[in-house]
């Protein structure tokens, strides 16, 4: 029998392009949940909101928000989890770091990059999906526009928990909400969104809408503006049950993504 798994969101407004800010109120906010928590879900670019500079503001795999993230991770004993600009063999990555409490990392690169924004001209894309495992649980992170590419989100390597760190803006709020519930109901798994709120330096405005949803796509905790820690524990009977029951996932088309 599989544990229930203790998850913790953060909403939280992102100080533009500003990393030892952003770290300092991570710092404050993630305090209280030492020894309360298995896993710590953070926006995407959480050090710097969602900026196009990553040739000012890029740090290495091993740089300083790596290790404050393994930091975080060893004081509370939890995994935690979040996007940053990472500097690679002369690319730069939006990068999804999944810093454990025994200080390995594993990370995400972000496949689908925003072209509405240009994304794409300043960021190399991610080539592979990343799954993980924590405490019998198996997890799939992805990252922000990645939600509206069903595809590349199908649980094809059965996992039990679909994660999009994010920042998405209030004006798609509607799809942002929408979408999530479609990854649900489609995967079967229990899905997770964390978004940021506040306004970033080209003057997005962020609504936040960070939710927990179960394996049916009902809401099971969700925030809506302001900055909010969600905690839940997930339970993997309920929905190892009903795919027994509705196995859906049987049905599914064969693919192979290029």
């Amino acid at each position: 029998m599989i544990a229930g798994l203790r998850v913790s969101l953060i909403q939280a407004g992102l100080v533009w392009e500003d990393q030892p800010a952003n770290l300092r109120r991570f710092n404050e906010i993630i305090s209280p949940l030492r020894g309360y928590t298995d896993l710590i879900i953070l926006p995407e670019m959480f050090t710097t909101g969602f900026s196009m500079s990553p040739e000012r503001l890029a740090e290495s795999q091993n740089g300083p928000t790596s290790i404050w993230m393994a930091d975080q991770a060893a004081k509370t004993g939890a995994v935690v989890v979040g996007s940053l600009i990472i500097s690679e063999n002369g690319h730069y990555y939006n990068r999804l770091l999944w810093v454990r409490p025994d200080g390995t990392v594993s990370h995400y690169d972000k496949r689908h990059l925003f072209t509405l924004s240009g994304e794409h001209l300043h960021y190399s894309p991610g080539k592979h999906r990343l799954l993980v495992e924590l405490n019998g649980w198996k997890i799939c992170p992805l990252i922000c526009y990645d939600l509206r590419f069903p595809v590349w989100s199908r649980n094809t390597h059965p996992f039990d928990l679909l994660i999009y760190t994010a920042n998405f803006p209030a004006r798609r709020s509607h799809a942002w909400k929408q979408l999530l519930i479609a990854r649900a109901i489609e995967n079967q798994c229990y899905t997770i969104g964390v978004n940021r709120i506040g306004t970033d330096g080209n003057g997005l405005d962020y609504a936040g809408d960070s939710c927990i949803l179960d394996f049916e796509g009902c809401y099971l905790a969700q925030a809506h503006t302001g900055e909010h820690v969600i905690s839940s524990v997930l339970e993997a009977a309920p929905m190892q049950d009903f795919r027994k029951k509705f196995p859906f996932l049987n049905d599914m088309d064969d693919f192979v993504l290029k």
